[in-house]
C-alpha cells in the first residue's frame, strides 16, 4: 500500500486504478492506503453533476471536462453509473459518451457502479474523490446515476453543485418535489435548442425567487446545449464564480467541508457498526432464522435487532 500511495501521489494512473479498486471492493488494506493519502487531499474543486436520466449529464460532464482542458488543467471523472442487476458491475462500464476524452493524458475517467446505495451515489465515490485529489487533478468532476429523487447525496459530496434539467420534462415540478431547488447551486438547462427552454427558464427563475439561500448565494441558469459545445465556457465561469463565492464568505467553504466531511464520518460509522454487527454479533443461520420468525410473526424486528445491538454491547 505505502508503494501504490507514493505511485498514485505521483499521478501514476494504473496505481490510482488499484487504489480505487482496493477501496471499491472494501480491501482490508484500503484504510491505511486511504489514511496515507489523506494529508494530500483538500486541493481539488470536486464539481457533482445531477439531474433526471436523459438529460445529457454524461456529453455534458465530457464537453465540461474539454473546456478545462482547454486550460491546461487535469480532470478527474467519476461516473456512477446504475448496477446490472446481474453482476453488479456498472451497466455503461465503458462510458460510451466519453470516449473522446478515454486517450487524453490529463483526464481520468472511472466508472463506480451505484450496486443499490440511494442518493445518486455509490459507497466509495468520496474515496475515489480522495485518491484523484492526492493524485493532483485540479477538478474532480462526479456524475450522478440520474435516479431522480434520490439524488441529494451529492450536495454531501462535492463543493459545486450543478442540477442539470431540459426543457419539456416537467423538471420544474419534478425540482420542486425532490427538494433539488435547495440543493442546486448552479442550474443548467440542457439540450436548450428545443421547444420549452423560455418556459422552463422561467419556471426556475420562479422557484429561485421563492427559495432564499441562506448563505445569500442567488444560483444563476445557464444554458447549453452539450452536443454543440454551446455554454459550456459560461458554466465553467458560473462554476468558478460559485467557488470564488465560498473563499470570499468567510468560513464558507471550510464550513461546506466540514459539513461533508461530518456525513462521511457518519456513513462510515454506520457501515462498521452493521459490520461488526453481521461479522461478530449474528450469524449467518441466526440472522435467517430471525429473519423466518419476524416473517411468520413469532418475533417483532423491534426485539431482534435490540437483541443483536446488546451482542454487540453497545
Amino acid at each position: 500500500m505505502d508503494a501504490i500511495a507514493e505511485r498514485v501521489l505521483s499521478g501514476d494512473k494504473r496505481a490510482i486504478a488499484r487504489a480505487i479498486s482496493a477501496v471499491e471492493d472494501g480491501s482490508s488494506d484500503a484504510g491505511e492506503l486511504l489514511r496515507d493519502l489523506f494529508p494530500h487531499t483538500g486541493q481539488a474543486l470536486t464539481v457533482g453533476i445531477t439531474g433526471a436520466p436523459g438529460a445529457g449529464k454524461s456529453t455534458l460532464v465530457d464537453r465540461l471536462a474539454a473546456a478545462y482542458r482547454r486550460g491546461g488543467e487535469q480532470i478527474g471523472i467519476v461516473a456512477v453509473d446504475p448496477s446490472s442487476p446481474f453482476t453488479g458491475g456498472a451497466i455503461l462500464g465503458d462510458r460510451i459518451r466519453m470516449q473522446n476524452m478515454a486517450t487524453d493524458p490529463g483526464i481520468f475517467i472511472r466508472s463506480m457502479a451505484s450496486r443499490g446505495h440511494l442518493g445518486g451515489l455509490a459507497r466509495a465515490t468520496v474515496d475515489a474523490v480522495a485518491i484523484l485529489d492526492a493524485a493532483g487533478y485540479d477538478k474532480v468532476i462526479i456524475e450522478t446515476v440520474g435516479v431522480g429523487q434520490d439524488e441529494i447525496d451529492i450536495v454531501r459530496t462535492a463543493d459545486v453543485t450543478v442540477v442539470v434539467l431540459v426543457p419539456g420534462m416537467g423538471d420544474g415540478v419534478q425540482a420542486m418535489k425532490a427538494g433539488i431547488m435547495e440543493i442546486g447551486d448552479i442550474f443548467v438547462i440542457n439540450k436548450a435548442d428545443r421547444d420549452g427552454v423560455l418556459r422552463t427558464e422561467r419556471e426556475l427563475e420562479l422557484l429561485l425567487s421563492i427559495s432564499e439561500r441562506a448563505d445569500g448565494w442567488v444560483p444563476p441558469i445557464v444554458k447549453t446545449v452539450a452536443t454543440e459545445d454551446s455554454g459550456l465556457d459560461t458554466l465553467a465561469t458560473r462554476i468558478s464564480e460559485y467557488s470564488n463565492f465560498l473563499t470570499n464568505s468567510g468560513s464558507g467553504r471550510d464550513r461546506h467541508r466540514a459539513n461533508i466531511a461530518q456525513h462521511r464520518i457518519i456513513e462510515m460509522l454506520r457501515e462498521r457498526l452493521l459490520r461488526a454487527a453481521l461479522d461478530r454479533a449474528v450469524t449467518a443461520d441466526e440472522l435467517k432464522e430471525m429473519s423466518e420468525s419476524v416473517a411468520h410473526r413469532r418475533r417483532d424486528p423491534y426485539s431482534v435487532v435490540d437483541e443483536i445491538i446488546a451482542r454487540l454491547g453497545v
